[in-house]
């Protein structure tokens, strides 16, 4: 109860910001106005956390069912088990990247049908390197024995050929001024992803990685190391391209039931082409999200809803469309590292709806108890009368 007057203090002072959770902890005020398109994100790696999706697997029966699928079509493909992992039992397994990737592809399968779920579906996906394997299953471009294929046969050769050979870092600063900063470097370094107009990441070896952070470092720009030991979308990647390619051989992507917006090509593409050679691209070539963000905004999106384990693309998303003059988005995460429960993903829920997205409120409250009651018809008046 006492978090409830909390609550309700909050919204009678009017204070909490615009979309996001007030001081009472569990409210979320927001000026509404989005309404418009919705399209679920789904970031790469650098978001995990242990034991992320663990409270969900007893709390939410979606969520559940889902890992368990998950876990199912990844049998197939690796040595581990997908919940037991997730809830703990995994050890040093965290560690690995041929673990790690299955295991958020898994997350965020299951998120997006828990967004699904309580309403909220999208009209498009969008994925940012292996994110786009889940953001395929999601939309229907690929089946989830298919998608479990690819990410587990993909990480299982990174981490046998290129572990421990690079590295990859995110700077603030726009890929115009980065691309100039890497000219030095002899080809060592590149531009790996574009996240946002002031956020790029630098992939390379490992000591030119090294010396690229202490150089930001000294000069005050801002710079952070993503929790990886090899070098995505670089030239380091391309010793893989015939093994990768061969072993994803007869891979059947469909033209899915919602849009797939590439963020290899930098705009939506027919899942038909998702094949072997696709996934090899996905790995090398640079990931261009901003601009698949910037033409989502053209096409009428404003809702964005990251379905991850912890919000890492938010940032972006509103660098890029926070801007947009006559535009009122919608930026959410589903959960936050350290606070993975239900609780957590209702308030991500609760700023996705008081911007403006629709939640069918009825699945979220069933079997609760709670029913609708009528508000007042007209307005409260707040005077005093005193008896004469």
């Amino acid at each position: 109860m006492g978090e409830v007057v909390a609550g309700l203090d909050v919204v009678a002072s009017g204070s909490g910001g615009s979309v996001g959770v007030g001081s009472g902890g569990s409210v979320v005020v927001g000026s509404g106005g989005g309404g418009g398109r919705v399209v679920f994100v789904f970031p790469g790696q650098g978001w995990h956390w242990v034991g992320v999706g663990a409270v969900l697997l007893g709390e939410s029966g979606v969520f559940f069912e889902s890992m368990v699928e998950c876990g199912r079509a990844l049998s197939g493909f690796v040595d581990w088990d997908l919940l037991e992992v997730v809830r703990g039992g995994g050890g040093g397994l965290w560690g690995r990247v041929d673990v790690v990737q299955p295991v958020c592809w898994a997350v965020m399968v299951s998120l997006a049908r828990l967004w699904m779920s309580v309403g909220v579906v999208p009209d498009g996906v969008v994925g940012h390197s292996q994110g786009e394997v889940a953001a395929a299953v999601v939309a229907g471009v690929l089946s989830v024995v298919e998608g479990a294929r690819v990410v587990a046969v993909r990480s299982r050769l990174i981490g046998e050929v290129l572990v421990g050979g690079g590295g990859m870092v995110s700077v603030g600063l726009g890929v115009g001024v980065v691309e100039e900063r890497l000219v030095r470097w002899g080809g060592r370094l590149c531009v790996a992803a574009v996240n946002g107009p002031l956020l790029t990441v630098v992939s390379g070896d490992v000591g030119a990685v090294e010396g690229f952070v202490g150089e930001c470092e000294r000069e005050g720009v801002w710079v952070r190391r993503v929790a990886v030991d090899y070098a995505s979308h670089s030239g380091l990647v391309e010793v893989l391209e015939e093994r990768l390619v061969g072993l994803l051989g007869g891979l059947c992507p469909g033209r899915g039931w919602v849009p797939f917006y590439s963020s290899v090509v930098g705009g939506v593409v027919d899942g038909g082409v998702l094949d072997g050679g696709y996934w090899y691209r996905n790995l090398r070539e640079r990931v261009l999200f901003s601009e698949v963000v910037e033409g989502l905004v053209g096409e009428g999106f404003s809702g964005f809803v990251e379905c991850s384990g912890h919000p890492v693309l938010v940032g972006g998303v509103w660098d890029v469309v926070g801007g947009v003059e006559g535009l009122r988005p919608v930026v959410v995460g589903s959960l936050v590292r350290g606070d993975g429960g239900w609780g957590r993903f209702l308030r991500s829920v609760g700023e996705a709806f008081v911007g403006g997205v629709g939640v069918d409120w009825g699945v979220v409250f069933a079997g609760s108890g709670a029913r609708r009651v009528d508000l007042p018809t007209y307005p409260f008046q707040r005077r005093h009368y005193w008896a004469p």
